[in-house]
């Protein structure tokens, strides 16, 4: 069974799927392990790894680090066309189709397509729709593309149903990490009656109640990162999956 399917079926039985974003970048180094620690006693689904800008050539250790030290399925989240590794279970194929930069619509791409096929790595083909959500985000600067406004609700809506006639299999709302603003459960609902694939939120989703509302408009995969860097609690961390899974 590929690892898609397994995540749809964890959607299926558990409402919606928590997952945990980890940065593998050196600055991590020292509290990688702790973090995945902490996510694998936190009844996470699975993790996404990567990051916008990783500063040195470690990227695949580090994968191989995680992998060997948890269960779960590690889908990379890339960065660019760099950020690869035969040694995760899939990689999220993405095209930011909320911008109108070549790189990311399709560059990346091309780039990276005889590597994953020469490893054998499975794809995930998503659609990633960047949103304002209060604070100039990496993604944003490294990517050179502009969010959408959080308001511009028939604009959002317009690309992710592009997304899906593309043949994507999910739609990725991404308000950046270290947002103040997540995307809207108003977005959130709006599109999810309209789709029918499965939409992700990340970018600034921090408590359980925020995690909680989301998931009751519809988005049926919930990604956090900030909050577990901030070293918290497993019990935090567990209510915040149990407010996911409802």
């Amino acid at each position: 069974m590929s690892t898609f399917s397994k995540l749809e079926q964890i959607r299926t039985s558990r409402g919606a799927v928590a997952i945990a974003l980890l940065d593998p970048d050196k600055k991590n180094d020292n509290g990688l392990l702790n973090m995945l620690h902490l996510v694998n006693e936190s009844d996470f689904d699975a993790i996404f790894i990567g990051g916008s800008l990783i500063s040195d050539n470690e990227f695949e250790s580090r994968i191989e680090e995680v992998t060997k030290n948890t269960d779960l399925p590690v889908i990379i989240f890339p960065g660019s066309s760099s950020q690869l590794s035969q040694h995760a279970d899939a990689v999220l194929f993405l095209s930011l189709i909320s911008g109108r930069n070549p790189q990311y619509l399709i560059g990346e791409h091309v780039k990276s397509a005889p590597i994953i096929h020469n490893i054998n790595l499975e794809t995930i083909p998503t659609a990633y729709i960047l949103l304002d959500g209060g604070v100039r985000s990496s993604v944003e600067v490294m990517s050179n593309t502009s969010p959408i406004p959080m308001n511009k609700h028939d604009i959002i809506l317009a690309h992710a149903l592009a997304g899906e006639y593309l043949g994507n299999r999910l739609v990725f709302l991404e308000a950046g990490s270290g947002a103040e603003n997540h995307a809207a459960s108003e977005v959130v609902s709006n599109i999810s009656k309209q789709l029918h694939i499965p939409i992700v939120v990340g970018g600034g989703v921090n408590t359980p109640a925020s995690a909680r509302t989301l998931v009751s408009s519809g988005a049926g995969y919930i990604v956090t990162g900030t909050k577990i860097e901030e070293n918290p609690s497993i019990k935090e961390l567990q209510e915040f999956t149990n407010a996911v899974h409802q």
